[in-house]
């Protein structure tokens, strides 16, 4: 990837910027896909740690290998690593989605996010993120956001009993959209579903995120941010997040994995790019 090598290159000159961020009220965290999808549990607290970040969404199928499958035990430990390394466990994110026309499917789903929800309270995690993955074939569009949106009510309720939340990833073909998934989030209304922002390509209109960002606004609890040197206008969306007092995590998710000491030197070098970013003045 071009983009990360020169990001890598960078190292030095990006350093400066990151005393800017004092009055940033949202934070850098990253998710294991792709970057840290290889890194076993240790070893992603120890390079998170080194790289200044302060959270961490844990991606499920990874390495570092907390599912819902863990015995109690191996839950208090890894609510006790989290707790030691001063890192946030933010999120667990989960492929839990509720598009299918199979009504035994969305039923499996759902069930698989109530033990996300048991999970992420024995770890501690704020939030379970699930995500609808676009509009089935020859499905109707108004019938599957409604589909999603009850589906999404029911995990909220589980979320409610666990004391965590539930984030709709902003995800999949059509789906994301940010109309459809502000009529997944309307229809869904519940206190404790909101949006995971995931910097899609189709938020940007004529070069801005503003259309977009203040159809899903109410809803937004966490963010996923991908190549922070690409076309994307991050400076517009931090400096919305700064206005609207956003306060949550903006978690790194590029397309590439690295072995732990490059993923380090990634880490630091895109910490210090977000500095940048997060802190310029609105234009």
């Amino acid at each position: 990837m071009a983009g990360a090598s020169a990001l890598l290159a960078s190292n030095h000159s990006l350093h400066a910027d990151e005393a800017r961020t004092e009055n940033v009220p949202f934070r850098l965290g990253t998710i294991t896909y792709n970057v840290a999808k290889d890194w076993d549990l240790p070893t992603l607290l120890h390079v998170a740690h080194a790289s200044k970040l302060s959270g961490v969404e844990l991606r499920t199928t990874h390495a570092h290998g907390v599912e819902p499958t863990i015995d109690a035990a191996r839950r208090r430990e890894v609510r006790a690593m989290f707790a030691d390394s001063g890192l946030t466990l933010w999120g667990l994110g989960t492929v839990c989605e509720f598009q299918s026309t199979d009504p035994a499917k969305v039923r499996q789903n759902v069930e698989d996010c109530k033990r996300w929800c048991q999970l992420a309270e024995d770890l501690g995690a704020h939030g379970v993120k699930v995500r609808p993955n676009g509009l089935p074939s020859g499905a109707d569009l108004q019938t599957t956001l409604a589909q999603i949106g009850d589906a999404l009510r029911e995990c909220g309720d589980a979320a409610v009993q666990h004391g965590v939340e539930i984030w709709m990833e902003v995800h999949g073909q059509v789906t994301q959209n940010p109309p459809n998934a502000q009529t997944i989030l309307k229809h869904c209304a519940h206190p404790r579903v909101g949006a995971c922002w995931n910097s899609n390509g189709t938020d940007v209109m004529n070069g801005s995120v503003a259309a977009s960002f203040a159809l899903l606004k109410p809803y937004i609890r966490s963010c996923h941010i991908n190549d922070l040197w690409s076309s994307y206008p991050y400076a517009e969306l931090f400096s919305l997040f700064r206005k609207n007092g956003y306060a949550g995590f903006t978690l790194c998710e590029v397309n590439q994995s690295f072995p732990p000491q490059q993923g380090q030197v990634f880490l630091q070098c895109y910490r210090a790019l977000w500095s940048r970013l997060a802190s310029r003045p609105p234009a």
